[in-house]
């Protein structure tokens, strides 16, 4: 059996341990695999917009990127909009961009209690569930038979500015458990992912909020298991970075 929880906003990021899955469909994590597909070299994911300003100044030709309350941070190259991202690929490609979001950075910095923490959306649901069994499976061949258990998983689902859960990062977990358990993914998660416009999807089909969310970032974020990579979260001398590793089916 896994041991498998599904938590919480930036308290569930705070209780996370084992192996974490930040989550984050809308948009922070969405956009972390759109920023590698568009050939940006790392992503590194920070805290506050002073440390990304800072971190900037000292990788040279870097790119930042974020948001707060869903609106371009002051100065930075991108907001937390995948179609931004896709639309800007010249100034992405080859370059680090450095990231900053309301909610899902807040989640890695805060998981200090995880062992190892990877990133999670829509997108890659699948891919973060295949590569976590691959992992178990092999702790526990490499652990000495006396020291064998289970290692637990914790799928944060950050929600909305970390302070309100939010239906597509709810439903990210669910996917993630449900493959995790080896299940079949019930029709009903197919009409709940197409429903997400009706919460806090919302937002992206008011004629008035396009400049910071556009229609196309909802389209681009809900699509189901796109990429088979995950993003893992490492931690050098500048501070987090993301790292994608491919996944394929044992």
């Amino acid at each position: 059996m896994i041991d498998c929880r599904i938590l919480h906003l930036l308290e569930g990021a705070k209780e996370a341990t084992g192996i974490a899955v930040i989550i984050d469909v809308f948009r922070a994590f969405s956009v972390e695999c759109y920023l590698y597909e568009m050939g940006a070299t790392l992503v590194r994911p920070v805290g506050t917009i002073e440390e990304a300003r800072a971190l900037a100044e000292v990788i040279p030709g870097s790119i930042l990127v974020g948001e707060r309350k869903g609106i371009r941070c002051e100065g930075f190259d991108f907001g937390n909009s995948p179609s931004q991202i896709v639309k800007g690929a010249e100034k992405v490609r080859g370059r680090v961009a450095i990231h900053t979001t309301s909610a899902g950075t807040q989640g890695i910095v805060n998981a200090k209690g995880a062992t190892e923490i990877l990133t999670g959306s829509l997108l890659n649901a699948k891919a973060v569930a295949t590569y976590i069994r691959q992992r178990l499976a092999e702790i526990s061949a490499s652990a000495p038979s006396e020291e064998r258990g289970s290692v637990p998983v914790s799928l944060v689902a950050m929600g909305l500015s970390a302070e309100r859960r939010a239906a597509e990062d709810e439903l990210c977990a669910e996917y993630i458990r449900t493959y995790l358990e080896g299940k079949e993914i019930p029709p009903s998660f197919s009409e709940r992912r197409r429903n997400l416009k009706n919460f806090d999807g919302k937002r992206f089909f008011d004629p008035e909020l396009q400049e910071h969310f556009p229609e196309e970032d909802y389209h681009m974020c809900i699509k189901e298991s796109a990429f088979p990579y995950v993003l893992r979260i490492g931690r050098d001398e500048f501070g987090y970075y993301s790292e994608k590793i491919p996944v394929t089916e044992s």
